[in-house]
């Protein structure tokens, strides 16, 4: 663990004190973990009880090693996740510590009780850039206020730029959180600036330029993102749309930022909205996969592009994207195929002229007579011998780059295969590394000392697919080969696969049996052929390779050259090489006498055999001279990886702010190491422009806060007690049968019981802020209960439509009517999108379909786009008729439906939680099933039987032999209509 920096210590004296509930606002990279976990060894101790609220779960995993690191190991942190019982939940918090805890587990404790709220010494919330009044943070810390005073709440975040849209963002945050208290430390920080600048690393800038052909895609990918942003801006001249610009375009939140402006008239927005917000997206994946992606895998992206646009179902597509039409968009898609290859119909007169160019290559390296006389020429004898069998050598390299074109590759394709040109850049970086650490090693055994730390050579990109195409370039590398071909053996493998997928798009289908004849990287270019044997050409070309190397002389006194294929082979050929491998095996064994036969005792003995040295040669560990680490970035982790390998030489393929931070911690935080730092980047490029958009955008939001935090006053924080709000509404419940509607006095507070499965969601911490006591329990019938007579069911949009296509919705409310006098579905919308069921251009679409075509099922010789599946509408419409006494409510947003309960309630009695529970827990599998259990177990088995209405079945039938016999008519009435045929057709299959 390395030690803290001047800036750490200011921050933690700031916040450590447990009287006081701050929030802290850290540049990224800047060690925000390293600071939680120093926070939380100071609270450490069994008679403290600090809970970790809001952390994933790699985060947890990465804090409690980092916490084991720094010594707290007993216990350390603990995790309570879902697959602990209440009683070891409540066991852990009497034992206090550390615990993290998720916010929906939390949340169900205080309110169940579980947890000692009281006995809580504070809350530590991360990713508080998240808080809102609808989250279940904001939920737990006005849970935790109740009961607890004297607690802290400390909040963490790294993310300014998601504080600074919408009005006094900071503001909320520190309401909801009910915090006083706040620091702000951006990198222009004195304390900070001090700190990183006293030790600074060595940093290599590296401006790589794009190649012709990129520079050209790059400029008409701008344009067509220009182009789409004005007509996107032509078309909602209503909206405010001025953040939608190239600058933000670069950036992975610029679609969230489009759909967000664009959400609350999504409805009524077009169709040619909808096509540009989606080019958007769109272009710009193909801005970054430029960059990232080869050659082929970027040109194959946009084949798969232009596939999808023009493919149609039963009609030509209306709506192709604005860009593809373009003149930018052809210079984007004939730039792209050129850098990949050319087609040209010269091909066999060029392939003759190259051969009468080269006879004497070949002659000089088959011909004995040859090399003797260039020997007479550059009078060059005996002593020689080793240079000439090093330009035989190379003369022999040289043909075999030279042979004759693959056979898998096409007539007239010229493959050019561009490299990216930050693959040669980066071999350059390597190599120069490598000459450092070779001055580096001869400073060490002089009279200097060398700088502490690895020769490690830590490569950090982007992402895990740029990882592994640096690991395949790097593992077959061709040093040799001028610039920008180093890598043209993995191109030339990449090929044949581009190759094979381009067959199957243009057959238009995909075949599951062809996936075992796909070229492989690893293998070679030569596995077409699915049926497992290997053709003639093939054949012949292997005998004459081994023709040649037969009659050639031999290398530096070697053996002869025996040709081997390197090709996998397929079906029976695999048996063939197995059979080989093993009599070469048995050979081996046979040459030696001194070990025993028994192939076990026959390895012990040869590992045995073997020296010291050798064993280290051929199985040990790597020296770190020789070691390359390739890594995509990451979080806080990072900062880890930096301390424990310890490099001294780190390659930035990609720029990146976090890390660049992250560096001048790990080198400030190590006085007397050196590190040299190579930061790459596309000159001119959306990499660059992204990099410094990224650094202005996080100065100006940094800015922003401190501004807002100098004019902001304190929120007034509410001094709530348990049963608040409760007082004004004590009378509340009127009796029409007394006394002509007498009011009467009721003590009891209003009260909803909420099902737990509902707390993932925002409404129970609203209902809560509404002054409503929530109490979790598990029901069976209904998500919450309002009164004993009102049972609601809430459905999202998204759960409505699955809901209808599962036939779930249709058993609720049918349980629901069984048991509830006022049965309701709740229809809940988001607050931030349209008030609207569906978009009225699908229900025309609707509308004239079901007048082409109103028969329920789809008429013989129709064409696709004649008939469409029912609607939600029509849906809910036959869901009333079935069910009369479900009433359907609407709610705009998760306020409206707060409000709703609120009026629902009032002059009703409250409800009782015992009997909310035990409402349907006849038909809990948990309760089971007495001495009918095992005619339960076989009913559900049945489609259209569910744990709900088991038990009504079994009231309405003797045994199962008499559901067995009767009709559908009957099944239908005892299940329903579409559950009946479904359970009626399955148990009578057999008759058809």
């Amino acid at each position: 663990m390395s030690a803290l920096l001047p800036f750490h210590k200011t921050i933690l004296e700031e916040i450590h004190d447990p009287a006081n509930s701050d929030l802290l606002i850290l540049a990224r990279g800047l060690g925000l973990r390293r600071i939680l976990c120093t926070l939380m060894k100071i609270y450490d101790g069994p008679t403290n009880l600090v809970l970790l609220v809001n952390a994933i779960p790699e985060e947890e995993s990465a804090i409690g090693e980092e916490l084991g690191i720094m010594g707290c190991r007993k216990p350390g942190l603990r995790v309570v996740g879902y697959e602990m019982g209440s009683k070891k939940r409540q066991s852990l918090y009497k034992k206090g510590g550390l615990i993290s805890v998720t916010s929906r587990i939390l949340a169900v404790d205080m309110l169940q009780g579980d947890i000692p709220t009281h006995l809580i010494t504070g809350l530590l919330v991360l990713h508080a850039e998240k808080v809102t009044p609808l989250v279940l943070e904001a939920f737990i810390v006005r849970l935790f206020r109740e009961k607890n005073k004297d607690g802290f709440v400390k909040a963490f975040t790294d993310q300014p730029e998601h504080i600074i849209s919408g009005l006094s963002p900071l503001k909320n945050i520190m309401k909801e959180l009910q915090l006083r208290g706040v620091h702000i430390f951006p990198r222009f920080q004195e304390d900070v600036k001090k700190s990183l600048e006293r030790r600074r690393a060595d940093v290599v800038e590296l401006s790589q330029e794009l190649t012709e052909a990129m520079s050209n895609i790059h400029h008409a990918i701008i344009q067509c993102m220009n182009s789409t942003l004005q007509e996107l801006k032509r078309s909602n001249t209503t909206l405010d749309l001025e953040e939608l610009s190239i600058d933000n375009a670069y950036f992975r939140s610029f679609d969230l930022i489009v759909r967000k402006q664009l959400d609350p008239v999504w409805h009524k927005v077009g169709p040619k909205t909808k096509q540009l917000v989606g080019d958007l997206g769109t272009l710009r994946r193909l801005l970054s996969y430029l960059l990232t992606y080869d050659a082929l895998a970027f040109n194959a992206y946009l084949e798969s592009l232009i596939s999808s646009s023009t493919s149609h179902s039963g009609g030509p597509k209306i709506h192709h994207s604005p860009w593809m039409l373009t003149d930018a968009a052809n210079v984007i898609f004939q730039e792209a195929k050129r850098r990949c290859y050319v087609m040209s119909e010269r091909n066999g007169k060029q392939k003759q002229k190259q051969k009468q160019k080269e006879p004497e290559v070949i002659d000089l390296v088959d011909d004995e007579d040859a090399w003797a006389a260039l020997d007479e020429i550059e009078g060059t004898t005996g002593t020689a011998d080793k240079g000439k069998d090093k330009m035989k050598e190379t003369a022999i390299e040289v043909k075999g780059e030279e042979e004759e074109r693959p056979s898998w590759l096409p007539d007239g394709m010229n493959p050019v295969l561009e490299e990216l040109p930050k693959w040669t850049m980066l071999a350059d970086v390597l190599q120069e590394a490598e000459e450092e650490m070779i001055r580096l090693e001869s400073l060490r055994k002089g009279p200097l000392n060398s700088p502490l730390g690895n020769n490690i050579v830590l490569i950090m990109a982007s992402s895990a697919r740029t990882c592994a195409q640096l690991t395949e370039f790097l593992s077959c590398i061709n040093h040799s080969a001028p610039r920008g071909a180093k890598g043209r053996m993995m191109m030339m493998r990449r090929l044949s696969v581009y190759l094979w997928w381009k067959s199957r798009l243009g057959e238009g289908k995909t075949n599951p049996g062809m996936l075992d004849s796909i070229p492989s990287v690893v293998y070679g270019p030569y596995d077409h052929g699915g049926d497992g044997e290997v053709s003639e050409a093939l054949k012949k070309k292997d005998e004459k390779r081994q023709e040649k190397a037969m009659s050639r002389r031999r290398v530096r006194g070697g053996a002869p050259v025996v040709a081997s294929s390197s090709r996998r082979t397929t079906g029976g050929s695999k048996n063939m090489v197995i059979d080989q491998i093993r009599s070469e095996a048995a050979d081996f064994w046979e040459t030696q006498p001194d070990l025993p036969p028994n192939s076990e005792d026959a390895d012990m003995t040869l590992l045995k055999t073997l020296e010291e040295s050798e064993f280290d040669s051929h199985f040990g560990l790597l020296t770190p001279e020789q070691t390359v680490l390739i890594r995509a970035y990451s979080d806080d982790t990072d900062d880890r990886l930096l301390v424990e390998i310890q490099p001294r030489f780190i390659i930035m393929f990609e720029p990146n702010i976090d890390f660049v931070r992250r560096i001048e911690v790990y080198r400030s935080a190590h006085p007397g190491m050196g590190v040299r730092v190579y930061h790459m980047v596309y000159g001119n490029s959306c990499e660059e422009h992204k990099y410094l958009a990224g650094i202005r955008k996080e100065k100006e939001a940094f800015e922003k806060l401190i501004k807002e935090r100098g004019s902001m006053l304190m929120p007034l924080l509410e001094e709530t007690r348990e049963g608040a709000g409760w007082d004004d509404k004590i009378i509340k419940t009127i009796s029409s049968r007394v006394a002509g509607g007498r009011k009467e006095l009721n003590t009891e507070p209003s009260t909803v019981i909420v099902d737990m499965r509902e707390f993932g969601s925002t409404l129970p911490s609203l209902l809560h802020a509404s002054n409503l006591l929530v109490v979790p329990a598990t029901l069976t019938v209904g998500d919450y209960i309002l009164t004993p007579d009102i049972c609601v069911e809430r459905k999202s949009l998204p759960d409505l439509v699955s809901s209808f296509n599962s036939g779930r919705l249709y058993t609720q409310c049918e349980v629901m009517s069984a048991y509830y006098k006022h049965p309701i579905l709740l229809i809940e919308f988001e607050e931030d999108k349209a008030f609207f069921l569906e978009i009225p251009s699908q229900m025309k679409s609707y509308v004239k379909s079901t007048a082409k075509c109103p028969p329920k099922k789809k008429p013989e010789g129709s064409a696709e786009g004649d008939y469409s599946a029912p609607s939600i509408q029509s849906k809910i419409v036959l869901l009333t008729l079935s069910f009369p006494r479900v009433r359907i409510i609407w709610s705009s947003s998760p306020y409206a439906t707060a409000d709703i309960f609120k009026d629902l309630k009032l002059n009703n009695a409250e409800p009782d939680a015992t009997a909310a529970i035990t409402v349907g827990a006849d038909s809990d599998p948990d309760v089971g099933a007495g001495v009918n259990a095992a005619a339960e177990e076989l009913l559900r088995c049945l489609p259209g039987i569910t744990i709900k209405n088991v038990g009504y079945v079994m009231n309405k039938i003797r045994n199962v032999t008499e559901f067995c016999e009767m009709n559908q008519s009957q099944v239908q009435d005892t299940l329903g209509v579409e559950p009946g045929k479904a359970c009626y057709e399955f148990m009578h299959r057999g008759d058809r």
